[in-house]
Formats: C-alpha cells, sequence, structure tokens
C-alpha cells in the first residue's frame, strides 16, 4: 500500500509543503521528500501556491477548470515510480525514447501523464485495476 494512502487531504498537502519548505532552507530531505521538492521545483507555476497558507483548504473540482496540482504533480511521482521500477516492463524505455524526442524528461512525463490519468480513470469507472497491457499499448503509440 502507498505511503499516501492513509493520509488526509491536509496531512498529505503538508506532506508536500513541508518538503518544500525544507527544500527552500538547504535542510536535508527524506529520499521522499527529495523526490515530491524536485516535482515541486519542475512546476514553478505551483510553487507560490505551495508554499502558501491556502494550500491546505483550496478545492480543486472539475465544474472549476482548474487544473489540480496535487494530482498533476502525484502523477509525476508515479511516472517516476514506474520508470525507476520499470513497472509495467517496457516503460523505461518508452520513457527514454519521449525523452530524446522531446528533448526533456519533463515534457515526456507530461505526455506520458495523459496516459496514465486516463487509466486510472477507466479503471476507477470500471471499479478494478489499471489494464497494464493497454497502458503500455498507449504509451508505445506516443
Amino acid at each position: 500500500m502507498s505511503f499516501f494512502a492513509n493520509q488526509s487531504r491536509e496531512q498529505l498537502r503538508t506532506t508536500w509543503r513541508t518538503a518544500w519548505e525544507r527544500r527552500q532552507s538547504g535542510l536535508p530531505l527524506e529520499p521522499l521528500q527529495a523526490q515530491i521538492a524536485d516535482v515541486i521545483e519542475a512546476h514553478p507555476e505551483y510553487q507560490a501556491f505551495i508554499a502558501s497558507e491556502a494550500v491546505l483548504q483550496q478545492e480543486f473540482t472539475p465544474v472549476e477548470g482548474r487544473e489540480n496540482p496535487f494530482l498533476h504533480m502525484g502523477l509525476h511521482l508515479a511516472i517516476h515510480e514506474q520508470v525507476g521500477t520499470d513497472r509495467p516492463a517496457g516503460i523505461r524505455a518508452i520513457h527514454e525514447r519521449l525523452t530524446r524526442r522531446s528533448g526533456s524528461a519533463h515534457e515526456a512525463e507530461h505526455h506520458m501523464i495523459e496516459i496514465l490519468a486516463t487509466a486510472l480513470w477507466e479503471a476507477q469507472r470500471a471499479g478494478q485495476a489499471p489494464d497494464e497491457a493497454t497502458y503500455l499499448e498507449r504509451l508505445q503509440r506516443l
């Protein structure tokens, strides 16, 4: 089970905020905090929000039409984990190919995130685990 699974929304957001505060202060980071801070660092558009008190209470609903920065950055973490473990098998090679083509690992991840988000949405809607074969097939088409 995921480290994040048993955290409330406020606890989860505090984890992100603390990682960013520690990075900004030059304090040592736990490995997960370092990964979180790296993702935040790659998203300057979210940094002021993460540092603010509003981060703990802000709502992000589809009706508002605003992207949820925690979902977006969390999907980056998921892609990092998948690439690091090469699970599903072959995703590391896809990431490397997309990175070469786009010139940036971050840009490659943005393309991959769209596919991951769709796979997760479909799995949730169907009430089952994501279909790894379909997920990989879609990634290979990028």
